[in-house]
């Protein structure tokens, strides 16, 4: 996160859903899973938000471990005003079970630096019977 953030009362992240997708054929065999996420951030305090990027950790089953960081949310610096939301989707593409967890970070009116944390969720590989 940011230094000097603070995590802003109000303003929440959420997994809305989660799909699982297996691109055996149209992806590389050593990552033939898809996953696609859909995630709502939320602005339930007074300030309104300017998200300017992302932190996301991913770790797999294997052990490996993989750091997403970055300007913008899917090409977009969104402003959430009290009461609003953005949500967006996006993927991604793994070998086995991981879990996932990260942060949006941004700024309020004011210029000070804000970020909200979304909980840990798992991508787990439906296991053939």
């Amino acid at each position: 996160m940011p230094f000097n953030s603070q995590e802003l009362i109000g303003l929440t992240a959420r997994l809305d859903r989660l799909c699982y997708h297996n691109g055996s054929g149209s992806l590389p065999t050593d990552t033939p899973h898809i996953f696609a996420y859909f995630i709502t951030i939320e602005n339930g305090s007074d300030r309104t938000i300017t998200l300017l990027g992302r932190k996301w950790v991913i770790e797999h089953a294997d052990g490996t471990c993989l750091v997403v960081e970055g300007d913008k949310i899917v090409g977009e610096t969104p402003r959430i005003g009290p009461g609003e939301r953005f949500s967006y989707d996006s993927r991604h593409i793994t070998r086995c079970d991981a879990r996932a967890f990260g942060s949006f970070h941004g700024t309020d009116e004011t210029g000070r630096k804000v970020h909200v944390v979304l909980a840990p969720f798992d991508l787990k590989v439906p296991r053939l019977s």
